[in-house]
């Protein structure tokens, strides 16, 4: 394998890199950046500053394996970006004095599932569908939403506490994560929690895990806790003026309805899925047949009493319609997305005012009850001055915008995070405790770290 050249004058020597780890997994599982495919190039190009090249990339096909690499890199001073099937790997910061890319592409195995427990240990490499197909032979799902769904591994989920729309009956990742295992940044594994719903040891580990962007250490293991999967599911979607929108939104908060999702549209949302006028909401019920025709009726009803149209979504058009709200469609092949947090209550007074700064070409949706959510954006009309004003939108409702994806241009002139928290010192101590040498996705996460 030839060298390839980095921006870091201290990377390795690639055929002494090569070397060294083909004695670890096997000269099959190591490739030099070249032989990448441009998929996987462009994703490890969104995920680095311009210059920067890796090295090689590993694939170890145990935890003693990944282990071994790591106590390598720790040993040598590698910087190690880690990854799974690479469908996140742009999100968050920009890396620096990367030479290394770990993925977990061959760790992904099924553990353990106790079907009487409701619990499933798997590998971090894993992916979600291939869990979701195994889980639906015995009648049960992980009830997570992710982005990605037919490529994200499990542990790239837990890395970037991907829940979607599903939090708003089951939770966040954390809230279905029971226990973990994991490489450290000098080799060593470490484990927390268990395999039961009732053992809680550990938990802070776990909590600090979830959302870390592998700056604290590589995912080797999970459990997770698990639900019977629902016999029947039925999505609405009520559009038109937003202070009924408001109404309706907070009427089912406070209602006895129980849907497993609930979301607000911004009016571009709602236009390009060319279901009506005005802002939209959109409620998923999933349960017994007979249970998801009387909420849904009650959801209707409300619209009807509020003057608001409906579309009621089932079997195939229900699962395009989700597909849809998860990726949506823009005229850009490089759009811009961001998670923003706010105040549950100020959710569509915040998506309208977007739609004002982006002269109508954000599209949103935040659930309703956590105020958590995404805005794409075309990169094209978005400029930094933009994006400035919709964060400042975002603090001034109590809450945080972060670019998730976007083109290199962009990452270099706005802070992607724009942490304005006091915990910042804290997570700083927390990486030195965990990462000293600061080798795990270096540069990548708040505030540089």
């Amino acid at each position: 394998m030839a060298a390839i050249p980095v921006s870091d004058a201290n990377a390795p020597d690639m055929k002494a890199l090569v070397e060294e780890l083909t004695s670890i997994v096997g000269a099959e599982n190591i490739r030099s950046y070249g032989e990448l495919s441009e998929p996987w190039q462009q994703a490890i190009a969104q995920a680095v500053t311009p210059g920067t090249q890796i090295s090689g990339v590993a694939y170890p096909g145990t935890s003693a394996e990944l282990a071994e690499v790591v106590r390598r890199a720790d040993e040598h001073r590698w910087g190690i970006l880690p990854c799974g099937n690479g469908s996140k790997l742009g999100w968050g910061g920009l890396g620096s004095k990367i030479n290394l890319l770990v993925s977990t592409q061959r760790l992904n195995r099924l553990i353990e599932h106790a079907v009487g427990d409701l619990t499933v240990t798997a590998e971090a490499g894993m992916r979600f569908a291939d869990l979701q197909t195994c889980l639906a032979k015995a009648g049960q799902f992980l009830a997570i939403d992710p982005a990605y769904p037919e490529t994200a591994t499990l542990g790239g989920i837990v890395a970037t506490s991907d829940a979607g729309s599903l939090r708003q009956r089951y939770g966040g990742v954390r809230d279905m994560l029971l226990g973990l295992s994991l490489v450290r940044a000098d080799g060593a594994i470490a484990k927390a929690g268990g395999r039961v719903v009732k053992n809680v040891a550990g938990y802070d580990l776990m909590k600090l895990m979830t959302g870390s962007y592998g700056t604290l250490g590589i995912l080797s293991q999970v459990t997770f806790r698990l639900y019977p999967l629902q016999v029947d599911s039925q999505t609405v979607i009520l559009t038109g003026e937003a202070t009924a929108i408001a109404q309706a939104t907070q009427t089912l908060l406070h209602s006895a309805l129980t849907p497993t999702a609930l979301d607000v549209l911004s009016a571009s949302t709602v236009t390009s899925l060319q279901i009506g006028k005005g802002m939209g909401l959109v409620t998923r019920f999933q349960s017994m047949a007979s249970s998801v025709k009387v909420q849904v009726e009650r959801v209707l009803e409300l619209g009807q009493m509020l003057g608001l149209s409906s579309n009621l979504y089932t079997d195939t058009d229900e699962k395009q319609l989700w597909q849809q709200l998860a990726a949506p469609t823009l005229d850009t092949s490089e759009p811009i997305v961001c998670k923003i947090g706010i105040r549950p209550a100020e959710a569509i007074a915040t998506l309208a005012q977007t739609e004002a700064i982006t002269s109508q070409t954000a599209r949103g949706l935040i659930h309703a009850s956590s105020g958590l959510g995404k805005l794409y954006l075309d990169s094209q009309a978005t400029s930094p001055d933009v994006l400035i004003e919709l964060r400042a939108l975002s603090q001034a409702n109590g809450g945080f915008l972060s670019v998730l994806e976007a083109p290199i241009a962009v990452k270099q002139e706005f802070e992607v995070w724009g942490y304005a928290g006091s915990g910042l010192d804290l997570m700083r101590r927390l990486k030195h405790q965990f990462d000293p040498k600061n080798l795990l996705s270096p540069h990548r996460f708040v505030g540089g770290i």
